[in-house]
């Protein structure tokens, strides 16, 4: 099964037809041999594609094959079987082409602080192989974008968390790449940083970049993403717009609050069958319908195991969000 993605492009003119293909996986495999041991399967018939002019975010939990995924779009790793393609090039076979339309923001910034922003994205540029007639006009380009200009001759040491952040981003963009991975782009900056972020990656696409993220936040995969994977245990198992995942948990869920984890697990085994319930250590959340409401829930709950509801603390009513998704299909939190 494909991944249809829909780009946000404004002017589809600007690239081509609004559907060339960026990234994407056919099947992508990666074992590792391992001595008296079966081989570990990291990533795990994975496919996907993703066109110029959006935003697909993956999600999973530790262990779940995102790091695996991201290095095989780098190059960083070469599949067991199946393929990865960045513009229709290999990233190990052919990676100087690849590396022209690629570029990477790794969760550590990795600057010199002991230069200037200026002076770090000139030596990136240089290094890069930017021509140095147009290295100038491209600093001064993606300093403004990331809102650094009037800082440009400050030690990089001296900036915040949410600088380096965007620092670490307008040295990606120097080279004008057509495609964007961010692993986990917001990780420990501020409120405002993190918006400003936001607010530069919806603008990159709208100019038909591709961009892939990471996060481990849920607000921001459902603020940025166009399309949404959720991996686990190396493998795709659920895909689609924000709204198309939260039809699929159902609207509205009854999250039940117990004293401890054992009474929580007794409580999901009685609801088992007629709510879908979800347990997350001492929180049980289950599917409601029209037809079985929240207090109905309860009193059947009551009926079943007076124990059970004895342990309950607390409850409450709320709409599904992608956190329910998440849980709903791994049964794990994000960070487990």
């Amino acid at each position: 099964m494909t991944l249809t993605v829909e780009p946000r492009v404004s002017d589809p003119r600007t690239v081509r037809d609004g559907s060339e293909t960026a990234i994407s996986l056919d099947r992508a495999l990666v074992s590792f041999e391992r001595r008296k041991h079966e081989p570990l399967v990291a990533v795990n018939d994975v496919s996907f594609e993703i066109p110029r002019g959006s935003v697909v975010c993956l999600l999973g939990p530790n262990g779940s094959g995102k790091t695996t995924t991201v290095n095989l779009i780098c190059g960083l790793l070469r599949p067991t079987s199946g393929t990865v393609r960045i513009f229709g090039n290999d990233p190990v076979r052919q990676r100087r082409e690849v590396l022209r339309n690629l570029a990477v923001v790794p969760q550590e910034t990795a600057l010199y602080n002991s230069l200037n922003a200026r002076e770090n994205l000139s030596f990136h540029g240089h290094y890069y192989g930017v021509d140095h007639h147009d290295l100038g006009t491209r600093i001064d380009r993606v300093l403004e974008l990331v809102q650094l200009t009037d800082r440009q001759k400050d030690r990089v040491g001296t900036y915040s968390g949410g600088m380096q952040r965007r620092l670490a981003l307008a040295r990606a963009l120097l080279t004008e790449p057509k495609a964007l991975l961010l692993d986990e782009p917001t990780l420990g900056v501020d409120v405002h940083s993190r918006a400003a972020l936001w607010e530069q990656v919806r603008e990159l696409a709208s100019q038909g970049m591709c961009v892939l993220l990471t996060t481990n936040y849920m607000e921001e995969a459902e603020q940025l993403s166009d399309h949404i994977v959720i991996l686990d245990h190396g493998a795709r198992v659920v895909s689609g717009t924000v709204p198309e995942l939260k039809a699929m948990v159902g609207g509205r869920r009854l999250l039940l609050h117990f004293a401890d984890d054992e009474a929580a697990a007794e409580a999901t085994g009685l609801l088992d069958g007629a709510t879908a319930p979800v347990r997350n250590g001492a929180t049980v959340s289950a599917e409601l319908t029209e037809t079985r409401e929240a207090i109905q829930l309860i009193r059947d709950l009551e009926h079943a195991s007076a124990r059970s509801s004895e342990r309950m603390v607390s409850f409450e009513v709320k709409e599904s969000n992608l956190q329910d998704v998440f849980l709903q299909f791994t049964g794990r939190a994000l960070r487990d």
